[in-house]
């Protein structure tokens, strides 16, 4: 029998096959006491643990094919990264010493802290990095445990299979991948795990957060994997069969029809041209940028910088980090995100946070707030942008800004920063642009007030529509209001637009909206001329922009600042969609 199942889509594409299951495996970690003499034996239990598995990801990075894309090793270097940082490898010894237990309680205990912090945090990206503690604290149990090596199970040829499981971490993916799977369904994750971001990079077809799919799909079923709707089909019939074979053809096609339009210019139908950027996350990910063809971007966002560590990093890791980028674009625009960390997002355990700012984390000491505070963070990250500035044409975007003195105080750190580089001699760019970011509905309202202080905006889709409509959008039982379309969402951005317009300051989306293939055409026809989006996202973007008529789009655009019925935006929205689209 014919059912359908849903999930949340992570990796667009789609899959036909058969299942491989992979069972869950609950690990049962033992508590006890050991007397003083084994404690040192214990340790170095746990220490050859970790040794181990370091290896295990060794011998796994070894065995990615030589024709991947490289950035994929990024995915296991970070679990490497995490089985070098104190907070997983000293502090359970300490546990081992102060309550005489065995190494794999001490470790449970300390990464059970680790988890509860991250779930503290209200970034859904950095929230998701749990995902990596759990997969890499999971992978040193099974060491102490005497459990063989997960990678070695997986030498089964899966070509053509899609494999369903509680969880995959990025290591099982990369194998998986290397073995011919199809897709790949998982009963747990978000958006924004490493999983599920590596997904998008293999180009496999994902699902996640398919809750209790193990009891209604039995190894061996047919099904069908559609990643952009997060839909799956079981047992499919004929015609069903029929149709989704006739997608995966015209989506082979599309994805060619994408490569070919990676040198192109992005210019539409009437020949308005449009400044397409790109979101980074990593300086490895200038591969992926590298891969479509662009030349700027829009957003670089430095927290990974500030991740699994206990001191933040000092002002020559910055500069490395950002000269690695600045270097890759050869003179195209980087533009920086200063720090957005918080009481939300707790990485860095040497910084003050009052217990005020934790009552409500979303609207607590974060992003600028956080750096105006503890000022020493903000000046190490001035002075390394400043410093790398001379390498080519750099920007520094300000998070989190509610009102002008905010602005007028990083204006005055901005100025310190430089009279002290001058003064001792070290040279930089003095007409570095420094701009804001419009994720806060205050700073929307208010742009033809600020303007006077800022080179440039960008709209934070992901903040505006969260604070617009006062939800979280990471707790499952309000993030269904989370919605783009809602007019007072869509008219913060066309005042926003308008009165950077105005001021003559350059605006641009960097938001995921801006990434969304829906809203491409709907933000053109607000007035839109700057995207920064996803590189996965890149020449998807392009085609649409591209195959798009300005003059058919305002009209229509502008009358979805007036609905107020769901069902009518999306109506009017698929109408705003289709080609040289009238009213």
């Amino acid at each position: 029998m014919t059912f359908t199942l849903h999930g949340i889509g992570v990796s667009k594409g789609i899959a036909i096959g058969k299942v491989h299951i992979i069972e869950h495996e609950f690990l049962e970690i033992p508590e006890y006491c050991l007397p003083k003499y084994a404690l040192k034996e214990e340790i170095i239990r746990f220490e050859n643990a970790i040794i181990t598995a370091r290896q295990q990801l060794y011998s796994i990075s070894k065995r990615i094919p030589k024709n991947s894309t490289v950035d994929v090793a990024v995915f296991i270097d970070a679990h490497l990264l995490m089985l070098e940082d104190s907070l997983l490898t000293k502090i359970p010894i300490d546990l081992i010493h102060e309550h005489q237990c065995n190494a794999e309680w001490a470790l449970k205990v300390q990464s059970d802290n680790i988890i509860q912090a991250f779930n503290s945090i209200d970034d859904p990206y950095l929230s998701a990095r749990k995902n990596d503690v759990e997969q890499v604290v999971t992978r040193v149990q099974r060491v102490l445990l005497g459990y063989p090596d997960k990678s070695e199970l997986i030498v089964e040829d899966l070509s053509n299979m899609i494999v369903l499981a509680d969880d995959l971490s990025p290591a099982d993916t990369i194998l998986m991948q290397h073995n011919g799977i199809y897709a790949f369904v998982t009963e747990y994750g978000g958006t924004t795990s490493h999983t599920a971001i590596l997904a998008r990079s293999l180009g496999i077809p994902a699902i996640v957060g398919l809750r209790q799919a193990r009891p209604y799909i039995k190894p061996d079923d047919v099904i069908i994997v559609d990643g952009l709707t997060g839909t799956v089909i079981v047992d499919p019939g004929k015609r069903c069969l029929r149709y989704y074979r006739m997608r995966q053809h015209e989506a082979r096609r599309y994805r060619d029809s994408l490569s070919k339009i990676k040198n192109a210019p992005t210019i539409t139908l009437d020949g308005v041209r449009i400044n397409l950027q790109t979101n980074i996350e990593f300086p490895e990910d200038m591969l992926a940028v590298k891969r479509v063809g662009g030349k700027e971007v829009g957003l670089y966002r430095t927290e990974f910088l500030f991740m699994n560590r206990i001191e933040p990093p000092d002002e020559e890791e910055h500069l490395a980090a950002y000269t690695q980028v600045i270097n890759a674009l050869k003179g195209g625009v980087v533009t920086i995100r200063t720090l957005d960390l918080g009481a939300d997002k707790q990485i860095v355990d040497n910084i003050n946070y009052t217990k005020s700012s934790i009552v409500n984390p979303a609207l607590g000491l974060r992003g600028i707030r956080l750096c105006l505070k503890e000022q020493k963070l903000l000046k190490s990250q001035l002075r390394a942008i400043l410093r790398a500035s001379i390498l080519g044409n750099v920007q520094i975007m300000i998070p989190m800004v509610s009102g002008l003195q905010e602005l007028i105080q990083v204006r005055h750190i901005f100025n310190e920063v430089r009279t002290d580089l001058s003064k001792k001699s070290i040279k930089f760019d003095p007409d570095v642009p420094c701009g804001v970011m419009v994720e806060i509905p205050a700073i929307a309202l208010c742009i033809d007030l600020i303007a006077h202080q800022v080179d440039f905006l960008s709209l934070g889709t992901n903040d505006l529509i969260q604070y617009t409509l006062a939800i979280d959008r990471g707790d499952e039982a309000v993030n269904y209001l989370y919605e783009p379309l809602h007019p007072a969402v869509l008219r913060l951005i066309k005042i926003s637009i308008d009165a950077a317009n105005k001021a003559d300051k350059p605006i641009s989306m960097c938001g995921e909206m801006a990434s969304d293939s829906r809203y491409v055409r709907l933000l053109l026809g607000l007035g839109l001329r700057t995207f920064s989006v996803n590189p996965e996202s890149f020449l998807e973007v392009k085609k649409i922009i591209n195959d798009s008529n300005i003059n058919n789009l305002e009209k229509p655009s502008q009358k979805m600042l007036n609905l107020t019925s769901q069902i009518e935006a999306t109506n009017l929205l698929e109408i705003i969609n289709k080609r040289d689209a009238q009213l």
